[in-house]
């Protein structure tokens, strides 16, 4: 197989990047939160019963004050919360909450994309006594739910009233027609967002009937707010200004543009006059906000090296409650911690923690408001695709790790004065996409299968683990062998699963290689050992290092841009390290994706090897249709791939194992489960509420 070193820089030890065992409290609770919920769950789910691992010592019964609603009235509207300067209260039995720890829900699972909702209502029940569990006291979404939601919610509300989950209802753009008309007055994309808010206001209080279905429960008893809209791209809404420069300055009844709103505040604003128009008829107010991001926040960023990061301000300040919208208006933010690239260069933030300095010149800037992250968290990929100040970069993350990270990051929202911190997510969704993972990729079968490398994928609390989708298959069985007396396979949605017993005297170093296209080479897949593989795990079985390599014609970073040779890692002539662009900002940044820490990628106890292959670090784009991304002339191009040709090298003995296949899938299986260290979570949670 050529001269491939195993890496042997010094690397700690990870935790294991994956499952570990469930506590006995914890498996049993969601067991019988499925059973309570009544119904089964979904087709696609392996077990019968959603796990939660890693919450030995999840509480038994509530503790703290109780959480029950007790909205005031004002001017005959009812709010179940309101502003107040800077705080935000949320009116309950026990006294005014003034944060709120919060989790963000997505509408889809595994195998599914947005706007093709497929949470069951046992999946609602059970993950909302998940997060109860969790010290989790909102939940957002960001656009309408299917009906099941709303029953599910207040069902498990009404019998828990002391600890009921409050509803941050969002409200999305329903296309992103804006960006190519580039014009957010254009009357479709007006008429469409006024269509979905009038929408959202019936379907909170139990009044919405569409062809989809009927909207027949009132939770607005815990509605505890709204946030509209979308992350605007800079471009559109700078040129859709230019455009409507004349745009009058609206003054509703309950929201009103200040003098200093440009034309896309303004176009807000009247989105907002029009909903709190739809809840006060119905004699409810409730806080009502806009999404808003760091790309466009209301601040300067000169040292900000890529344009469209602070190319336009959009300030929550330009739009103003009147006095008859008594429950008011807050700033919310989508803020992570590793984004965008001032972080680490604005002096101004580097005299402590960046994130937390940011934090405060936001929470300073609104002075008259109460202001919200809406979405933070780091995820629990393999693969990055930014790197942060203090280590919390995006992705490249164990679960326990991912976690602890999160807590933290809650409890400095809270330290900082802020009012609400809600974790960006409640379960991975395999449909995301990530800016640096996109182009290796079939885009129309990304939600069938679950990326490592895609960290987009993997920011939940709930893990929503592959398969397995076959059972294992024996490729090697030789006593007497060398390297390897067997090696048996399995296949997931994520990974190609290898078990390899070693033989007498195992070698100190070893070399896997992977065949997924024999037409790269001219030569069978299963043909004579001295075929190059197409990719290669090399191991240091002593030192317990590894690194992955993939052969040049299948490497993708030229997809994404083109990296100087100097830049790469070390490789042999016609090999790269596999790796990552994680900023294309100069100096060029690269994540070593195939970095392979033992406890991650794979494992050696005495003899007994496993290796666990993330399909994209073989240039599969789609292994659910078995395709095989090849770059050409820049482009990606499709491939069909017969199976995986496994053989092993070491001490110049080459061994062929044999070839995996597997059957095309287009219903993936899934198992859910809390992530390991999810209770750090919980006690930052708890921690910053008092219970």
């Amino acid at each position: 197989m050529g001269d491939f070193p195993s890496h042997v820089v010094s690397v700690p030890a990870r935790p294991r990047f994956g499952r570990t065992r469930a506590g006995t409290v914890g498996v049993f609770a969601l067991v019988l939160c499925l059973m309570l919920a009544g119904g089964s769950a979904s087709p696609v789910l392996r077990s019968p019963a959603f796990l939660i691992a890693g919450m030995r010592d999840i509480p038994s019964a509530p503790t703290g004050q109780p959480w029950t609603p007790a909205p005031l009235t004002v001017d005959g509207l009812r709010m179940v919360a309101s502003t107040q300067g800077q705080r935000f209260l949320l009116h309950t039995a026990a006294g005014d909450k003034d944060f709120l720890p919060g989790v963000d829900l997505g509408d889809t699972t595994p195998g599914h994309v947005p706007g093709d909702p497929s949470i069951s209502a046992a999946q609602y029940r059970a993950w909302f006594a998940a997060m109860s569990l969790l010290g989790i006291r909102v939940v957002r979404i960001y656009t309408i739910h299917r009906p099941a939601f709303y029953q599910q919610l207040a069902g498990y509300n009404r019998e828990n009233p002391d600890r009921p989950l409050y509803l941050m209802q969002g409200v999305a753009l329903p296309t992103d027609a804006y960006i190519y008309r580039k014009n957010l007055y254009d009357k479709q994309v007006t008429q469409a967002f006024k269509g979905e808010l009038k929408d959202a206001a019936k379907a909170v209080s139990g009044e919405l009937t569409t062809t989809d279905g009927a909207w027949d429960t009132d939770v607005t008893p815990w509605l505890a707010g709204w946030i509209i809209g979308t992350e605007l791209d800079p471009y559109a809404i700078m040129a859709s200004d230019r455009r409507n420069r004349n745009a009058k300055p609206v003054s509703g009844r309950f929201f009103r543009s200040t003098a200093g709103a440009n034309p896309t505040e303004r176009w807000l604003a009247a989105r907002m006059n029009e909903l709190a128009g739809y809840q006060a008829a119905k004699g409810l107010s409730e806080p009502i906000a806009f999404v808003n991001w760091p790309t466009t926040d209301p601040l300067r960023h000169p040292q900000e090296p890529l344009k469209q990061e602070d190319l336009y301000q959009l300030d929550a300040n330009h739009v103003a409650p009147t006095s008859n919208w008594p429950a008011g208006t807050f700033a919310s933010y989508h803020a992570f911690p590793y984004y965008p690239d001032f972080l680490r260069r604005e002096p101004g933030l580097q005299k402590g923690d960046p994130y937390a300095e940011y934090l405060t010149t936001l929470h300073k800037h609104h002075a008259t408001m109460p202001t919200m992250v809406t979405e933070f968290g780091v995820p629990s990929s393999i693969g990055s695709a930014h790197y942060g100040p203090l280590g919390r970069d995006q992705g490249e993350h164990s679960e326990t790790d991912a976690t602890r990270i999160d807590g933290e990051l809650l409890r400095l929202i809270k330290d900082r004065g802020l009012a609400g911190g809600f974790l960006f997510e409640w379960a991975d969704e395999w449909y995301r996409l990530a800016w640096n993972t996109i182009t290796h990729q079939d885009a129309s079968r990304r939600q069938l299968w679950h990326d490592p490398l895609t960290n987009e994928q993997w920011f939940g609390l709930l893990a929503t683990d592959p398969g397995p989708l076959a059972t294992e298959t024996t490729l090697l069985d030789g006593s007497g062998g060398w390297p390897a007396q067997r090696v048996s396979a399995r296949v997931d949605e994520s990974f190609l699963h290898l078990d390899v017993k070693l033989g007498d005297s195992p070698p100190g170093s070893l070399r896997v290689g992977f065949d997924v296209l024999p037409s790269l080479s001219g030569t069978p897949m299963t043909g004579s050992a001295d075929r190059r593989p197409d990719a290669i795990f090399a191991l240091n079985l002593v030192g317990k290092t590894g690194q992955a390599y993939v052969r040049e014609q299948l490497d993708p970073i030229p997809l994404d841009q083109a990296v100087p040779e100097s830049q790469r890692g070390p490789a042999p002539d016609g090999w790269r390290a596999f790796e990552l662009l994680v900023d294309r900002a100069k100096p060029i940044e690269l994540q070593n994706a195939g970095l392979l820490r033992h406890g991650v990628l794979w494992e050696i106890d005495k003899d007994e090897l496993t290796v666990r292959v993330p399909w994209s670090m073989l240039a599969f784009a789609d292994p659910s249709s078995h395709e095989v991304g090849v770059p050409r002339s820049g482009k990606l191009t499709f491939s069909t791939s017969p199976g995986v040709g496994v053989s092993l090298s070491a001490s110049g003995t080459d061994q062929v194992a044999g070839q995996v296949t597997w059957s095309t899938w287009n219903v993936p299986l899934y198992t859910e489960r809390l992530k390991s260290g999810a209770s750090a979570f919980r006690d930052a949670a708890l921690s910053v509420t008092g219970g």
